[in-house]
C-alpha cells in the first residue's frame, strides 16, 4: 500500500515538473484600430437672396418674333415686334416673364438676285419693353436664304441665256422660333411675393423692377402779401 502511494505521488511531482519546463506561450496583445483618416464631407448653407438684388448682365434671354419676317418685305433698320418665351428667373422668382414684349431690328439685308443668288439678312435682339421701361438686350443673327442654282443650271442648258432669270430665295425669320439674347446691364430688381391660392401649387414670385430714387424737392417758401400780413395789435 505504501508503495502504491509513493508511486502516485512520484508520478504527480513528474507531471508538475514537465509543465514548469514547458516555455509559456504569450498572449496577443489587441491591436489598436487606427481612426479613417477620409475628410468628411463639409455642407454649407444654400445662398439666401437679399430683398434688394439684381439680375447679372449677360442673362440668357430667349425671345421669338410675332410674325414672319422676309427680306422680300423689310428693309434695313426696321424693327419688328418679339416676344420672350421663356421665363427669365433669379432663384425661385420671375423677373422677366414669358410673353413680355421685345423687338429686333434688321441691320443689314440684300435682295435675292439672278442665278440661283439668295437674299442674306441680318437682325439684332435689341431691346425688352417691362414696366414701362426698355431693358437693352443684345443678340445677332445671321439669315440666308435656301439657294436656287440647281433650276439654274437646268435653265442655262435648256435655254441660255434665260438662266439669268432664275432667281434665289428670300431669306426669312421664321414666326415662333427662338433667339437668344443677352441682358447688356445689371438689372436692379425688388423682390415680392406671390398671393397663395388655396389648393394650388406654389408659384414662383414675381420681381418688382426698381430705379434710383431721385432726391425730394425741397418745399417752396410762402410769400404773403401785404393784405395777408397779420396786423399788428
Amino acid at each position: 500500500m505504501k508503495i502504491c502511494k509513493a508511486a502516485a505521488l512520484g508520478a504527480a511531482l513528474m507531471s508538475t515538473a514537465v509543465l514548469q519546463a514547458q516555455p509559456v506561450q504569450p498572449v496577443d496583445a489587441p491591436v489598436a484600430v487606427a481612426p479613417s483618416t477620409v475628410a468628411p464631407v463639409v455642407a454649407v448653407p444654400r445662398p439666401s437672396i437679399e430683398n434688394s438684388v439684381g439680375l447679372p448682365a449677360n442673362t440668357e434671354v430667349w425671345l421669338s418674333p410675332n410674325a414672319e419676317v422676309n427680306s422680300k418685305r423689310v428693309k434695313q433698320g426696321e424693327k419688328f415686334e418679339m416676344t420672350v418665351a421663356r421665363d427669365v428667373m433669379l432663384g425661385d422668382y420671375i423677373v422677366i416673364p414669358r410673353g413680355t414684349k421685345g423687338y429686333g431690328q434688321i441691320s443689314y439685308r440684300t435682295g435675292k438676285g439672278a442665278f440661283g443668288k439668295s437674299a442674306k439678312m441680318e437682325f439684332d435682339v435689341v431691346g425688352i419693353e417691362l414696366n414701362g421701361r426698355t431693358i437693352p438686350v443684345t443678340g445677332h443673327y445671321r439669315i440666308e436664304g435656301q439657294g436656287n442654282t440647281g433650276a439654274t443650271v437646268g435653265a442655262v442648258v435648256a435655254v441660255g441665256v434665260f438662266g439669268a432669270f432664275v432667281t434665289g430665295r428670300s431669306a426669312v425669320v421664321a414666326q415662333g422660333t427662338e433667339y437668344k439674347a443677352f441682358t447688356t446691364n445689371m438689372l436692379p430688381v425688388a423682390l415680392g411675393s406671390a398671393p397663395a391660392v388655396p389648393g394650388a401649387p406654389a408659384a414662383a414670385a414675381p420681381a418688382v423692377l426698381t430705379a434710383p430714387v431721385a432726391p425730394a424737392a425741397p418745399a417752396p417758401a410762402v410769400i404773403k402779401t401785404s393784405s395777408e400780413q397779420t396786423p399788428k395789435t
